[in-house]
């Protein structure tokens, strides 16, 4: 049998993957020199300092602060029962238009502009009258309802 030829192409694979083992093994040689491994325990402590910023260097223990545990608030306070605000409102109509039977009731409290439709009068309104009403919330936002001058 004869010895295999060794084409051009070949050769420069081999070169290759030599040249990737030794880069390899160099990577290798240099984490080992640099490892931050085996350090001390105060090079690797970090501090805080009253700021709330991290540092290096241990707090001045004569700055030091004590504090009750009871006096830290872990999560959102419970709400206080708040009593409903008067559910009527006053407003003017900004915009009525009787034929089609709806407008808008600028509340005078909020500015804030109130859906109003003829099922919700009691009365007959028209533009620019002082009405109160009270609010229910409908498909697209507040509409007013139980309308009086």
């Amino acid at each position: 049998m004869g010895k295999p030829i060794e084409t051009f192409s070949k050769k420069e694979r081999e070169k290759k993957k030599f040249k990737k083992q030794l880069d390899k093994k160099d990577k290798a040689e240099d984490r080992k020199a640099n490892s931050n491994k085996g350090k001390s325990l105060e090079d690797m402590m970090a501090y805080i300092d009253e700021n709330g910023n991290i540092t290096t260097t241990p707090p001045d223990p004569n700055k030091k602060k004590t504090m009750n545990a009871e006096d830290i608030q872990i999560g959102i306070p419970r709400q206080e029962y708040l009593a409903p605000a008067d559910p009527v409102r006053k407003g003017i109509v900004a915009f009525y238009n009787e034929s089609k039977g709806y407008g808008f009731i600028k509340d005078l409290a909020t500015q804030e502009s109130i859906f109003v439709h003829a099922n919700g009068l009691t009365e007959a309104i028209q533009e620019n009258d002082k009405v109160t009403f009270e609010t229910e919330q409908g498909a697209k936002g507040l509409n007013a309802i139980k309308v009086k001058k």
